[in-house]
């Protein structure tokens, strides 16, 4: 089969590599039918995160199950299904209690050994814990798959980022970061019932799909100059809740200045320099909190996805880009080169 290897900085490839197969009974195959680049991916891409040479990359799809393992229950042979980013045994303590990105057994699309899900099949480990069924008939909508294939990642990264920094109804909520996850937190704060929400991003193009996802204001400034912008636009209180969706210090420091006592930040960009950042007297003496981390999409997928199915949110405007699987390096380097926001797989 073919699939998207990594081989050294700015070197993607799409290569022969050996079919996805059974190899335990939990498993199951998976044949892809969409898949996407995440902003994330490109810090393996950029040389920032290392990587084996041939290593397999991605890890947001949605596809067809192929084939089951002996054990596997919940999934059968010509389900439509999306996949968690990471994959999760949904039975240890953990994954009751919902953090299955903390999953004992558990792991990330990738890993050395593992296929990715920018390829044409993959083999998915703990199928019963990991993946979720989808209507048949989605499969024959475009739309709605690119709209569901979001659950595999960006929207729940978004609502988890929502819900750490605490939007509800009537609160007052400030994304930080216009990328992809930083959308999908408007449009799960607007879920949540923010009354206002603040996106802080300068490219024209995020910010409009950020107004289409509920956003009241946007800061264009960075630094100062948007602490500035956001304590004005609040009569300088600042926001309830703040969403950092970026992982540098400028963002993070940015968050934590924009909150409002008593506030909290949801954090959810890939930490990149972020913690220093963190100015803890500030949020000691302002009483901030801070929440965030991995998301757990997979335990959040089973209430996201009504939504979508229904049309009540529709996240597909973040994928502006896409391509073939053969065009997954053109699709990096899209992404790198910021001439798309976010890059669709078709396989």
């Amino acid at each position: 089969m073919r699939a998207t290897t990594i081989h050294a900085p700015f070197d993607m490839r799409v290569e022969d590599v050996p079919d996805a197969a059974v190899r335990h009974p939990t498993d199951a195959v998976v044949r892809v039918l969409r898949a996407c680049i995440c902003g994330s991916d490109l810090w393996a891409y950029r040389g920032e995160a290392r990587r084996q040479p041939g290593q397999r990359i991605g890890h947001e799809f949605l596809g067809v199950v192929e084939e089951t393992g002996a054990e596997v229950t919940g999934v059968r042979r010509g389900d439509l299904v999306v996949a968690p980013f990471m994959w999760s045994d949904g039975v240890c303590a953990y994954c009751r209690e919902g953090l299955t990105t903390s999953c004992e057994h558990g792991g990330f699309w990738g890993s050395v050994g593992y296929d990715g899900g920018q390829g044409e099949a993959v083999r998915v480990p703990h199928a019963d814990g990991t993946l979720v069924r989808l209507p048949k008939e989605a499969a024959g909508d475009d739309h709605l798959l690119s709209a569901l294939l979001t659950l595999s990642d960006v929207l729940g990264t978004g609502h988890h980022a929502a819900l750490g920094a605490g939007a509800r109804p009537g609160a007052t909520v400030a994304v930080v970061g216009d990328g992809a996850v930083g959308l999908c937190a408007v449009l799960a704060a607007k879920r949540l019932g923010a009354e206002r929400i603040i996106a802080l991003g300068r490219h024209a193009v995020r910010t409009d799909i950020a107004r289409r996802f509920g956003a009241t204001d946007v800061v264009a400034e960075r630094g100062d100059a948007a602490v500035e912008a956001v304590r004005e636009l609040t009569g300088g209180q600042g926001a309830h809740a703040v969403v950092e969706a970026v992982g540098t210090e400028q963002s993070m420091r940015t968050a934590v200045h924009i909150a409002r006592d008593g506030g909290a930040i949801g954090f959810v960009g890939v930490p990149h320099g972020s913690a220093t950042g963190i100015d803890l007297d500030f949020m000691f003496d302002h009483n901030i909190a801070l929440r965030g981390g991995v998301a757990p999409v997979r335990t959040y997928i089973p209430e996201l996805l009504p939504d979508v199915l229904d049309g009540t949110i529709d996240p597909s405007p973040v994928f502006d880009t896409t391509v073939d699987l053969e065009g997954v390096p053109e699709g990096y380097k899209a992404m790198d080169q910021r001439t798309a926001l976010k890059v669709m797989i078709t396989v």
